[in-house]
C-alpha cells in the first residue's frame, strides 16, 4: 500500500491484556523495542467501508486479545473510537510458534555462538518475522493499510501477547 498521508499513523500504542503475563527478559525487551519503534516509525491507515467515513489520525492503538481473538481498537486524536477489528490468529498459529522456537535458538546462541552462527540463526528468524508479517498484512486486508515494517512490527507484538512464559 502506498500514498499514505501524513495522519495514516500511530500516535501511540497500548497493550490491552485482561491479566499481566509473565515474559521472560528478552521477550520483554522485544516487545518494549517493537512498541516504540512502532510509535517512532509507522504507516497506518483506516479503510472505511463503502460509504463510511473515517476520522484522520494520528491514532492510538490498543492491542490485545479477547477471547482468543486478535482486538485491535483504533481511537481518533479525540479519544474516539474509528475502529474495533477483530482477528483470528488461527493463519498466524504456525508462524508465531515458529517465531518463539527460533527466537529461544537465537537468545540461546548470542549467550555462547560466535558470530557467525548468530548471523545464521538470526537470517532465519528475519525470515519467519518476514513470514508473519506477510500474513498479518494480508489478514488486515481490506481494513487497515501498512507498510511492510509496520506490519513487522505489529506481529511481535502480537507474538509477545501469546507468549506464555
Amino acid at each position: 500500500m502506498s500514498d499514505f498521508a501524513a495522519t495514516d499513523r500511530l500516535a501511540a500504542v497500548e497493550l490491552v491484556e485482561d491479566r499481566q503475563r509473565a515474559r521472560t527478559p528478552e521477550i520483554q525487551q522485544e516487545l518494549d523495542v517493537a512498541v516504540f519503534d512502532l510509535v517512532e516509525e509507522n504507516q497506518f491507515r483506516i479503510i472505511p467501508r463503502e460509504g463510511e467515513t473515517i476520522a484522520p489520525g494520528p491514532y492510538r492503538l490498543g492491542i490485545g486479545m479477547a477471547e482468543r481473538m486478535l482486538r485491535l481498537e483504533v481511537r481518533d486524536p479525540a479519544g474516539e473510537v474509528v475502529a474495533e477489528i477483530h482477528l483470528s490468529l488461527t493463519p498466524l498459529r504456525g508462524v508465531i510458534k515458529d517465531y518463539f522456537a527460533i527466537c529461544e535458538s537465537y537468545f540461546d546462541a548470542v549467550k555462547r555462538l560466535p558470530p557467525s552462527r548468530i548471523e545464521a540463526i538470526d537470517m532465519g528468524r528475519r525470515g519467519i518475522h518476514d513470514e508473519g508479517a506477510r500474513i498479518l498484512s494480508e489478514r488486515l486486508e481490506g481494513k487497515v493499510g501498512t507498510d511492510h515494517d509496520t506490519a513487522r512490527r505489529l506481529f511481535t507484538v502480537i507474538c509477545a501477547l501469546q507468549f506464555r512464559g
